[in-house]
């Protein structure tokens, strides 16, 4: 009797731990069915099922184990909605995790693989917040929650987190100061906290072993710690940080002074030093009113100014706001194609921008600025001679010094390189108060006069054109500077997109589209007179943080010679354009023309890793785009058919139009913006 009991006591535990019809843990089984259930059972999990199965010894897509444990669950990107379920926890032998990339939605649930190494739910739609069963994971080395709707303020929940190297909370609307318990993230090397609401000081990361540390776009206050400013790659702005110096009185310093030998001073002592500090800086006030009146009664008119050049020298960092496009982050272009894209990955994300064969700054024709250095910029009584003589004072730009753009770059440092192109290399410049901007050092041979190149470009004001925040010319470095833009380029978000970049939407393309082409508009139609750009593609197109499109390289073909030119072996250029000088608008709208097609099929314009007859897109796509079939089939497969077809179609039409062979059948930029508004409401 006791022998047929203890057998089936043995069957009972067959059955629960080893499923009838394979060798997958019951637990793991189970698990991973709920989750199925709650991901709406989606097809595109191959393998899986709502009951039954053999996750360990059949093919379950996205399902790797060891034995007959579950080891890893890889299911980024499928386009997954619904929930992960409730029974994660059962997954006990799980350490790798990622459903990123999906359309998941929902808190995330309580309890998640309890023993995993790498857990990745970025670029979903979870809300809610951190679960803080997450506390007790204390061989977590990587979490990324970016790009979610998480809100509400972080628990003191990271103590036992001393494995953790990466952690990545951006866009996000979580608010609050950060927890205390971040400094006991003793290995994090990597953290990004931008664009959330976090408020408050950031002390309490100062040390960290941190590489790369990003809290842009949020409200945090106070001071950088010293610390922090030797981060190889830190982003800072988009807050109220304090400026200048930490004072000795400040927070982060009450805890080491304030006491006296004796102990800490009494609040009597306290009180009289500050009335003491009163009457003194009361009696200072005077002397130096008495001083300067005196002054000004014996000196000439002349010297009741200050010299203006001298104090641009010695003021502190204030970049020019535009004000029309805010304060963005934008990138300079650069030859490389390689690129480290925000702000997601290194949301830095810094993009490579090819700067070859730009506009020429004389293409421009831009009333040049008044002699007169009291008179606006935009006086329309303008001198129309301008020439190298004249005062830097009369161009719409700032004047950065030498040293204060040296000290930014690390003296230039290849350490702070972004990339090189054909006329010098542009530089990621780190000043004192948290600002990054990038520095452009043109070493061009080009006899065009610098200032006049700066003040033709510098007038140019339209939201999707890029802006000119400043300038150095001191020594013989003639040097831009630009907002610096971590979202980077078209071209990167087409063509060099990675686990932290988001598809464009078609809603988003046509955006961008219409963007450009208003930029185009206006250089062609609202100047006067028209500019041509000659150098449009989508590395070109820088897009902020809301993904607006900004047009840049307008002006600087000048520092290019004609002789240098390269053939076009990117696809973009009008069949007449064989020289420089060729360029017209007719060529301008032919490369816009391009572009539509790079954000409707999502190829580059010229690949040669395709077969000879795709490997330019215009020669490939022009003859389909009226082909209803084969226009369906051409379309960017990360758009996953989620597009009205009736503005796609009336897109491809744009395009037809804009890629013709003859320069005189294409149509107005301003015909192309009424045609994609058009487009625009499907």
């Amino acid at each position: 009797m006791m022998d047929r009991i203890f057998l089936g006591f043995c069957s009972l535990l067959l059955v629960f731990f080893i499923p009838a019809d394979g060798k997958t843990q019951a637990l793991d089984v189970s698990a991973l069915q709920v989750m199925y259930n709650s991901l709406n059972s989606p097809s595109q999990l191959t393998g899986w099922r709502a009951s039954g199965g053999d996750p360990c010894g059949e093919d379950w897509k996205g399902i790797t184990c060891s034995g007959s444990s579950v080891t890893e669950i890889k299911l980024s990107g499928l386009g997954l909605t619904g929930s992960m379920g409730y029974q994660l926890s059962s997954l006990t032998s799980v350490t790798y995790f990622d459903l990123s990339k999906n359309n998941l939605q929902g808190d995330i649930p309580y309890q998640l693989p309890p023993n995993a190494i790498h857990i990745n739910l970025a670029l979903n739609s979870f809300t809610g917040g951190i679960p803080y069963s997450t506390s007790q994971m204390s061989d977590l080395e990587y979490l990324n929650l970016g790009n979610n709707q998480l809100s509400g303020q972080l628990s003191d929940m990271f103590g036992q987190l001393s494995k953790l190297n990466m952690l990545d909370l951006s866009f996000n609307s979580l608010s609050g100061n950060l927890p205390k318990s971040f400094a006991s993230l003793s290995s994090l090397e990597t953290m990004r906290l931008q664009n959330n609401q976090f408020k408050g000081p950031i002390n309490v990361l100062e040390n960290l072993p941190l590489q790369e540390l990003n809290v842009a776009d949020n409200k945090f206050s106070g001071w950088i710690p010293d610390k922090m400013k030797n981060i190889d790659d830190l982003e800072t702005e988009g807050n109220a940080w304090s400026a200048g110096p930490a004072p000795p009185g400040s927070e982060r310093e009450k805890d080491h002074q304030g006491h006296t030998s004796h102990g800490r001073i009494s609040k009597q002592a306290a009180k009289g030093g500050v009335i003491a500090a009163i009457v003194v800086s009361v009696l200072a006030l005077a002397v130096i009113l008495l001083v300067l009146f005196a002054r000004k009664s014996s000196s000439s008119h002349s010297s009741q100014f200050l010299d203006e050049e001298k104090i641009s020298q010695n003021r502190p960092f204030t970049p020019l706001v535009s004000q029309e496009l805010g304060i963005s982050n934008i990138s300079l272009p650069n030859d490389k194609e390689a690129v480290v894209p925000a702000d997601a990955d290194s949301s830095e994300h810094s993009a490579s921008i090819d700067i070859n064969s730009l506009p020429k700054a004389d293409s421009l024709n831009l009333k040049p600025p008044p002699s007169d250095r009291l008179k606006s910029f935009e006086d329309t009584d303008i001198d129309s001679k301008f020439n190298s003589s004249k005062s830097v004072d009369s161009v719409a730009a700032t004047t950065y010094s030498l040293g204060d753009l040296q000290e930014a770059t690390t003296n230039f440092a290849e350490s702070c390189l972004v990339g090189e192109g054909s006329i010098g290399c542009v530089y990621k410049a780190k000043f004192s108060d948290g600002k990054v901007l990038a520095v452009k050092k043109i070493d061009s041979e080009s006899n065009q006069d610098f200032i006049e190149v700066v003040s033709s470009i510098s007038k140019l004001r339209h939201p999707n054109i890029t802006e000119i925040l400043g300038y150095c010319s001191e020594r013989g470095y003639r040097l831009l500077v630009y907002d610096f833009m971590r979202n980077g380029s078209l071209y990167n978000f087409l063509h060099l997109s990675d686990d932290y970049s988001k598809p464009l939407t078609w809603n988003t393309r046509i955006k961008i589209a219409l963007g450009v082409a208003r930029a185009l508009e206006y250089l062609h139609e609202g100047c006067s007179p028209s500019a041509v750009h000659t150098n449009i593609k989508s590395a070109n197109i820088l897009l902020d943080t809301e993904l607006k499109p900004h047009l840049c390289g307008c002006g600087f073909a000048t520092f290019f010679s004609e002789c240098s030119l390269k053939d076009d072996v990117e696809g973009y250029s009008a069949p007449e354009c064989t020289k420089q000088s060729a360029h017209t608008s007719k060529s301008d709208v032919y490369s816009f023309g391009v572009v539509m097609l790079e954000l409707l099929t999502g190829r580059k314009p010229f690949d040669s890793s395709k077969a000879k007859a795709e490997q330019y897109l215009v020669q490939w796509a022009t003859p389909q785009l009226h082909d209803i079939d084969a226009l369906d089939k051409m379309v960017d497969p990360a758009l996953r058919g989620l597009y009205p077809p009736k503005s796609l179609s009336r897109f491809a039409d744009i395009i037809a139009l804009c890629v013709q062979v003859e320069p005189e059948f294409r149509p107005a930029m301003s015909d192309v913006v009424q045609s994609l508004v058009r487009s625009q409401r499907g």
